[in-house]
């Protein structure tokens, strides 16, 4: 199945792209997209652990199965002051 992910703040200049498509298999759930982008992007791979992700517009488990043409939002954690 063919997913997209959209990509925000350091996630996104760590990519070099604000959104990656990705070929997953049918059975696919989100810690599959957290690993395959972790494979396909080393450099992302420590901050995807500290991701939030978003599956359609909501917060999202790594247990949570996707559908075809699902959007998968990456969420960095944020600071400020």
């Amino acid at each position: 199945m063919r997913v997209r992910v959209q990509l925000f703040a350091r996630a996104r200049e760590l990519a070099g792209a604000p959104s990656v498509e990705l070929e997953l298999e049918n059975a696919a759930t989100v810690g599959d997209v957290r690993r395959r982008l972790g494979v396909e992007y080393p450099a992302l791979a420590v901050l995807l652990s500290k991701c939030a992700v978003a599956l359609d517009e909501e917060f999202a488990d790594d247990q949570l199965s996707l559908r075809q043409g699902a959007v998968i939002a990456i969420l960095p954690p944020v600071s400020g002051g």
